[in-house]
């Protein structure tokens, strides 16, 4: 199912009616947690941050305020979940224990460069939603920032130092790295609002990617110390 940013000028008693009626499923914290995150995420693409209400969110999952401001206690808190999801859809950490890929491959797994369209849609979704609400509202560019950006970035730095002390890299600055790594992957796999065909099709975008890891993993391949030759005393 296609996830796009709906008209906003809908009206919001017709979206609460399409909630079947009958009685409420028994759910646990945590699938109650779920099942609010997910009817929230539906309502602030339809109508934005500013245009969602914790009210109207409550009415929508049929569960009481109380239930709500329990497990979510303000609009902001939820926005963080909803973030906090987003986020495992844009780098797949940490990775398994024990992993041992190539990190090419290690790469290209992190990423997700090859995710299906209906995934990229919901991702691209939420990013154009982002950039958006960011604008008009400054707290919504605060959790952008903390918990979805900044926390990917300090997670990629995190696996990078972790192969680092393997060998496999040298790098001099890893947050560096990561922030330059999720800039080149990104900049190519999210397409800009209305702009939604930047690249003639998937495989070239594809193609495109793992260059862009091609290059970087070629740039921080550790440097060998060369040997003195024979007759060459150290100094």
């Amino acid at each position: 199912m296609e996830v796009r940013v709906k008209d906003r000028g809908g009206a919001v008693d017709a979206a609460v009616a399409r909630r079947p009626r009958g009685r409420p499923k028994i759910l646990n914290d945590d699938d109650r947690r779920a099942e609010i995150v997910s009817e929230a995420r539906a309502t602030f693409y339809e109508l934005g941050y500013g245009g969602t209400t914790m009210d109207l969110v409550a009415a929508r999952c049929r569960i009481s305020k109380q239930t709500l401001y329990r497990l979510f206690p303000g609009k902001t808190d939820l926005f963080m979940a909803i973030i906090a999801e987003h986020r495992a859809s844009m780098l797949a950490l940490p990775r398994p224990p024990g992993e041992d890929l190539p990190l090419d491959e290690a790469l290209e797994h992190i990423f997700m460069i090859d995710m299906d369209e209906e995934q990229e849609r919901e991702r691209e979704a939420f990013i154009h939603l982002a950039i958006s609400e960011s604008q008009q509202y400054p707290e919504v560019a605060t959790l952008v920032h903390t918990y979805g950006a900044k926390q990917s970035q300090n997670m990629l730095a995190d696996w990078l130092s972790l192969q680092q002390q393997r060998g496999l890299i040298e790098i001099a600055d890893l947050a560096s790295a990561a922030r330059m790594l999720m800039t080149m992957i990104f900049g190519a796999m999210i397409s800009k609002p209305g702009h939604p065909h930047d690249w003639p099709d998937r495989e070239t975008r594809l193609r495109h990617l793992r260059q862009c890891i091609a290059i970087f993993v070629a740039g921080v391949q550790p440097r060998k110390v060369c040997q003195p030759g024979p007759g060459i005393q150290k100094k």
